[in-house]
């Protein structure tokens, strides 16, 4: 038996394809795989919510059971995918089921990283599912003592949630500010104002040597010049890798991701979504794609992306060009961030309110031509953003 669309991946970008194949009047079968054995649930709470308490892991769910139900879903959850082979439209299961279909959509999403070649210790946590989450949130009930590893957007969200429950929290990072990937120096320097005045303790420019245990559990962070900083909880930050080291051998092409052409397809009647998908190879983007393409890790491009390849799926003809969105929040401030900072030389300027006031807009450009808007506690003032980066005339940057 062939299912019409087979999609592997049951997070926000997975099931908004099924939902998105759906509302345009699909009515083929349709089967969504994961590993995880939950109902689908959303991810940016896992980090503030959920794990503060605040949300029951339900709260979580992208869909109740009901909604769930009216998409007539077959859900093979809690058994992960092994292996594909892409020319023979053949998914294999780890129980050993194999799965034909006539199309595939990978939304397999990132794997969290590790510290490397550091042995296993209790007290050590990554947050990457709502299972880890849950058990980041049993051990802060009785830890006094905190250390997150790496300062991007995920480990200044798990800083903020810990310092809110009343932990000691110390944040390591190798760059010079927090978020500054995201951010750039200058605005990355405002994520660390607000964290020292919560009472997080920053290190930047520190790099981390690695764990301190004693009979099984970690007992501190060894940063490079030696120094032990005493933590029971230790939480590692530092990224992902997208979920494809099941695919070697399925046909595709890997580079950091799956290889897509601008319309997220990777092969003959394969797509891909989300945080796995390296899209617009070859073929330049709106995100700035280029030859070697672009993988896009946030929540809004998951969903923008489902909803582009379940039309693609069903017959529409474009080219996949959004611009990227980013929001975080901490401490009762919402970050909000459209376009791409570049790492490079760019000049920011303060369009609405002021750094003095915690609340502001501030436009980021190179060259005179603008390619980020960041918005700080100021959602109004940001919905302009998506119209001024598509603009083709470059947006004045005044002195």
């Amino acid at each position: 038996m062939t299912t019409d669309v087979v999609i592997v991946g049951a997070s926000a970008g997975g099931l908004t394809v099924a939902e998105g194949l759906r509302r345009r009047g699909f009515t083929g079968s349709v089967t969504l795989v994961d590993a995880d054995p939950e109902l689908p649930y959303d991810r940016p709470p896992l980090s503030k919510q959920v794990l503060d308490g605040r949300w029951p892991a339900e709260r979580a769910r992208l869909r109740d059971p009901d909604e769930l139900d009216s998409l007539e879903l077959d859900l093979r959850l809690g058994c992960p995918a092994v292996s594909l082979d892409a020319p023979g439209h053949r998914l294999t299961l780890l129980d050993g089921r194999v799965l034909r279909y006539r199309t595939l959509v990978l939304a397999t999403g990132l794997v969290a990283r590790g510290l490397p070649g550091q042995e296993r210790l209790a007290g050590v946590h990554t947050l990457r599912t709502l299972t880890d989450s849950e058990l980041l949130r049993a051990e802060l009930e009785s830890a006094r003592r905190v250390v997150v590893v790496g300062a991007g957007v995920l480990g200044c969200e798990i800083a903020a949630t810990a310092r809110g429950l009343g932990r000691e929290v110390t944040v390591v990072e190798p760059a010079a500010q927090p978020m500054e990937r995201l951010l750039g120096p200058e605005l990355g320097a405002e994520v660390a104002r607000l964290h020292a005045e919560r009472g997080v303790r920053l290190l930047t420019s520190t790099q981390v040597r690695g764990l301190v245990g004693e009979a099984g559990r970690v007992v501190g962070v060894r940063t490079g010049s030696g120094a032990v900083l005493p933590a029971d909880v230790v939480v590692v930050a530092v990224g992902g890798r997208p979920a494809t080291d099941w695919l070697t051998g399925s046909g595709l092409v890997l580079d950091d991701g799956v290889v897509c052409d601008e319309r997220c397809r990777a092969a003959e009647d394969v797509y891909a979504v989300g945080d796995v998908a390296r899209f617009g190879a070859g073929a330049g983007s709106g995100a700035g794609a280029g030859e070697h393409g672009v993988r896009l890790e946030n929540r809004t491009n998951a969903t923008d992306q489902g909803l582009f390849v379940a039309a693609d799926i069903l017959g529409a003809r474009a080219a996949y060009r959004p611009v990227p969105y980013v929001w975080s929040d901490q401490f009762q401030v919402r970050v909000q961030v459209y376009g791409t900072v570049p790492e490079g030389p760019s000049a920011v300027r303060i369009v609405q309110g002021s750094l003095h006031s915690r609340k502001f807009v501030a436009h980021v450009a190179t060259d005179g031509r603008l390619v980020a808007v960041v918005g700080w506690n100021s959602p109004g003032g940001t919905r302009t953003a998506r119209a001024l980066l598509t603009s083709r005339h470059p947006v004045p940057h005044a002195p």
